[in-house]
């Protein structure tokens, strides 16, 4: 129900005013107070009421957040240890793609340097044979005939031009790595000597070489072709 309570509050009119406006502002001022009063639910002189800071139990209700059940915190943590797992396996993958591209790559080195150190491989063993021709020829001219040079001068323009071509050879050959290798009166090599025979010599060491019959070659520390040589025998069957 409405409060019928009238205020108390006075109002003081100017003194300047009529007595006809002043009852008028009296009125209008009484029927305002009386109308605040009335339909305000507050006693009269009740004080206002302090809003409740809230709890932090409240506040924690508020915000919806729950405490984390057992069940979840072992979810997450065998997550965390499953992304562990991944990561590492990731890792490893990824490590052993790295060592397999520097394999790939030092492969790739190798085989284009032995392209370039052995591209003429094939074409220096075929000019090998020639440079044995030679060899040949100026081994099977007699020396006697060599030494009366204006009788014989035509075989000896023919012999010296025969050991410059030669030699020319040779050279050439050596500028892209091919050189000679002569195993005389050195231990036999299976790996750099091919033996066509052996022979009990007496004043020769068994297992050495004692005679050549083609000189050997190498391109670039590789035997290019091996020697043809005799071998010394052992006497006793060793």
């Amino acid at each position: 129900m409405f409060r019928t309570v009238l205020s108390k509050t006075c109002y003081r009119a100017p003194a300047s005013l009529s007595a006809a406006s002043a009852g008028a502002l009296v009125r209008r001022s009484a029927s305002a107070a009386y109308a605040r009063r009335m339909y305000s639910d507050k006693p009269e002189g009740a004080q206002p009421k302090k809003e409740e800071e809230p709890s932090k139990d409240k506040a924690a209700d508020a915000s919806g957040a729950q405490p984390a059940s057992i069940e979840e915190v072992e979810k997450l943590r065998k997550g965390i240890v499953e992304k562990d797992a991944k990561i590492k396996e990731l890792k490893d993958a990824y490590l052993r793609s790295l060592a397999e591209t520097e394999n790939i790559r030092t492969r790739s080195k190798v085989e284009v340097d032995n392209a370039k150190s052995f591209a003429i491989q094939k074409f220096a063993k075929d000019l090998l044979d020639t440079v044995d021709i030679l060899e040949l020829a100026l081994k099977h001219v007699p020396k006697e005939h060599l030494e009366d040079k204006v009788a014989n001068k035509s075989l000896v323009d023919l012999f010296e031009g025969v050991g410059l071509t030669k030699s020319n050879l040779l050279r050439a050959l050596e500028r892209h790595g091919v050189e000679p290798f002569d195993p005389l009166d050195k231990p036999y090599d299976a790996n750099t000597a091919h033996a066509l025979y052996q022979a009990p010599i007496p004043d020769k060491t068994p297992g050495t070489v004692f005679a050549v019959e083609k000189r050997g070659y190498i391109l670039n520390g590789r035997v290019l072709r091996p020697a043809q040589v005799g071998v010394v025998l052992d006497p006793n069957g060793n």
